[in-house]
């Protein structure tokens, strides 16, 4: 039997082919061939209708769509949408107990010698949350949708530069707060129009014990209770639920691909469609 080449099989993946179809095999070497020019211009022919559908107006790049649902379900969900620099201050990890020997210190973009780009939002959260907790009752409800930088393994679930979603309640009465992260967890996911996730608990090495939301295999989201240890270096003593999405890899269950690079901020990619198709 013959199958497509690595060379094939690359091509048909960036075209936006179905993994299994790659998978296909042949009698022949000539009928794989054939077989891949047929597959090829069919792909090319819709990747070609879906940049026209972009630019006639009649659709928007699916991860800003994916963004604007999610903001549009937790603020129906009574939660406040904050926007917060992209600059992090090295102290502000350092209150994360992210320090110099710190595994994921290595990871950081830093700027100069105390200024990166930030690794995570939850720093910039606990700020804003310090602030309104003086002036607003519990529960207080906020989220941010924003980028984020890592010097992540590349891979096909991996990007230096990514998108999360997190959200913080604070004053969630102390016997519902597992129920009430599930909760949260589910209003995310059916807002992204994701079915049949797990969740599983796992160890996170800033957080410590963790809840983390699966799908197939493929983490979309860490979740956390508090109080916490982390808490006193804010000055915070509050119950509270938490969830931190990465949208890359939630548009990645929905689309059902296997490559995030596609879906995500790129030069190679719009909205998915390769375009170097021609």
């Amino acid at each position: 039997m013959f199958p497509f080449t690595d060379g094939q099989k690359r091509r048909l993946l960036e075209l936006g082919a179905a993994p299994s179809a790659c998978e296909a095999e042949f009698e022949d070497a000539a009928a794989s061939d054939r077989r891949f020019k047929a597959l090829e211009k069919e792909l090319v022919s819709a990747s070609k209708r879906r940049l026209g559908d972009l630019r006639e107006g009649s659709r928007r790049p699916a991860l800003l769509v994916l963004q604007s649902e999610v903001e549009c379900a937790l603020r129906e969900e009574g939660f406040v949408q904050v926007s917060t620099p992209v600059i992090l201050a090295k102290r502000m990890l350092e209150r994360m107990s992210i320090g110099d020997g710190h595994a994921l210190s290595s990871q950081v973009f830093w700027l100069e010698d105390d200024r990166c780009l930030r690794p995570m939002l939850a720093p910039n959260l606990y700020s804003v949350s310090t602030d309104l907790m003086r002036i607003w009752e519990k529960p207080i409800r906020i989220f941010e949708i924003g980028p984020c930088f890592r010097k992540e393994s590349q891979g096909n679930r991996h990007l230096n530069e990514f998108t999360m979603c997190n959200l913080v309640e604070w004053g969630t009465p102390e016997e519902a707060r597992a129920d009430r992260l599930r909760q949260l967890a589910r209003v995310v996911m059916s807002a992204a129009g994701i079915d049949g996730c797990d969740l599983e608990e796992t160890d996170s090495e800033v957080y410590g014990p963790s809840l983390d939301v699966v799908w197939r295999g493929m983490e979309l989201a860490s979740g956390n209770i508090g109080p916490h240890f982390l808490d006193a270096n804010w000055g915070i003593r509050s119950t509270w639920v938490g969830l931190g999405f990465g949208l890359e890899r939630l548009l990645m269950a929905r689309q059902k691909t296997n490559n995030i690079h596609s879906v995500g901020k790129s030069l190679s990619y719009l909205d998915g469609v390769r375009l170097r198709i021609n």
